[in-house]
């Protein structure tokens, strides 16, 4: 925790660079002094560190604006709040008006967390504990999955996301899908936000996955990715709201899994040559954005800025597919070893990096990076870390943080620091009874409880904030890592 004495060093510092920093309460706003006269607002628990990197990238989002038309009008982050490595700090929200900023959502377009539930005792569980991870290594990490799919699927998933994909495979499922109870899957459709389907084209998608016709074997599909993501196998700790919690099927002692992934190597192909398309069309001669947040203009470039959310729904379609495919794999496989007749029902999936309309279509987007929708009565999924409980809450549509939420505790710690820290002792780092299940030794370190933030303050301002009401905690049992 900060002192005032360290906080005002820290402001004294900042305003030495051309910032402007105050604190009321658990807010902090910050703003370029060349920039806007409206600050960003940061919201965080009394005892964590202000990280002054994070400040500065929060203030520079909210300073951008394209020289020919185009603003943030607002910019704040949520209590998970750190710096990151492209330039926009994690749990930042911004409004933008006339213009779409492709860096700030970057290349993990639609990271985000998907929640089932199963009714299965957690002690039948890990009775059978060895049987099932092996299974799962094969799904996740050897690549022993068997999911081939027609060109015309994929081209479904990336034009319309889930809805046409499942349309389409339902006409002749392949390989593990065969054993899919189809019909599961197009009701759950409700339990995904905006139906994980959004306008896309397959133009944008990495031409070897959309071939003219045939089949694709897509190593991506399916897979969890690196950094922070996981598979997590867990138990309803205790339920807070038991009306909402029977309403979305959950109650105490059920067993969950818990997914976090998103569009993998679409995400990175459209991220990567969308930010290039960026800096290409900005103004000669025009100074360039600080952290290289390029916008793009709809008075400069309409079709630009068309293209982009056309593009980053592409890869969004991709991300939701990918989510219920990981969660599928597990399901079929808990079938597998504990009866054809598990249901394990999903409760609920969204997204954590996206641009999304304002208001319906028009001039005015959302973009979060590292923060998830909250909407009025909306399931809001926050993982703590492996070591650590993670929530189901229900969103409030507050204008405090523009009706988002955090998407996690927050890194406390790099993963340089983490696999160059001193102390490699299971207790320092958290570790001990964690049953993190990886191929990879530095994965587990980088990834220990101790690279993470508290995730009972990050709950609990939020829920002090009006943000967020808790549903339920859920207790780790075993997490995958790759």
């Amino acid at each position: 925790m900060h002192s005032n004495k360290q906080m005002n060093r820290l402001f004294a510092a900042l305003g030495r660079e051309g910032l402007e920093v105050s604190r009321e309460g658990r807010v902090y706003r910050v703003r370029r002094k060349d920039g806007p006269e409206a600050p960003a607002e940061v919201l965080l628990p009394d005892d964590f560190p202000v990280e002054a990197k994070a400040l500065r990238q929060l203030a520079g989002l909210m300073a951008v604006r394209h020289p020919l038309g185009g603003e943030v009008e607002h910019a704040c982050a949520s209590p998970d709040f750190h710096p990151g490595d492209a330039g926009v700090a994690i749990g930042s929200v911004a409004v933008t008006r006339d213009m779409v900023i492709p860096a700030a959502v970057g290349s993990d377009i639609n990271c985000g967390m998907r929640l089932h539930v199963v009714e299965l005792a957690p002690d039948r569980l890990l009775a059978k504990r060895d049987e099932l991870v092996e299974l799962l290594k094969g799904d996740f990490f050897f690549g022993t999955r068997d999911l081939p799919m027609t060109a015309a699927a994929m081209r479904a998933l990336f034009h319309d996301g889930l809805l046409g994909w499942l349309e389409e495979v339902s006409r002749g499922p392949l390989g593990v899908l065969a054993r899919s109870d189809l019909g599961q899957l197009a009701a759950e459709l409700d339990r995904v936000h905006l139906g994980g389907a959004l306008e896309g084209h397959a133009q944008w998608a990495p031409e070897d996955l959309v071939p003219e016709d045939g089949q694709v074997r897509d190593g991506g599909m399916a897979t969890i990715g690196g950094g922070n993501h996981f598979v997590e196998i867990q138990v309803v700790e205790a339920v807070e709201d038991g009306a909402l919690a029977h309403a979305w099927g959950v109650r105490a002692g059920q067993l969950a899994f818990m997914i976090h992934s998103g569009s993998r190597g679409v995400g990175k192909h459209v991220g990567a040559a969308w930010r290039d398309k960026a800096r290409a069309a900005w103004p000669k001669g025009q100074r360039h954005p600080e952290e290289g947040l390029f916008a793009l203009s709809l008075a400069d470039h309409p079709e630009l800025v068309a293209g982009y959310l056309q593009a980053e729904a592409t890869a969004a379609n991709y991300g939701f597919v990918n989510r219920l495919l990981l969660a599928e794999l597990l399901r079929l496989r808990l079938r597998q070893v504990f009866g054809a007749g598990l249901s394990a029902p999903l409760v609920y999936d969204l997204p954590h990096n996206i641009t999304l309309p304002m208001d319906g279509p028009g001039r005015r987007w959302i973009t979060r990076k590292g923060a998830c929708p909250a909407d009025a009565g909306q399931p809001v999924i926050i993982p703590g870390s492996m070591g650590a409980a993670s929530y189901l809450a229900v969103g409030r549509g507050s204008s405090a943080l523009l009706s988002s939420a955090s998407h996690g505790a927050g890194r406390a710690r790099s993963r340089f620091m983490m696999s160059n820290h001193s102390d490699q002792d299971e207790r320092a780092l958290g570790l001990t009874g964690v049953d993190c299940i990886t191929l990879r030794e530095e994965r587990r370190i980088e990834e220990a409880p101790a690279a993470y933030k508290p995730i009972g303050p990050v709950i609990g301002c939020q829920v002090e904030a009006g943000t967020i009401a808790v549903v339920a905690r859920l207790r780790p049992l075993m997490t995958f890592k790759a």
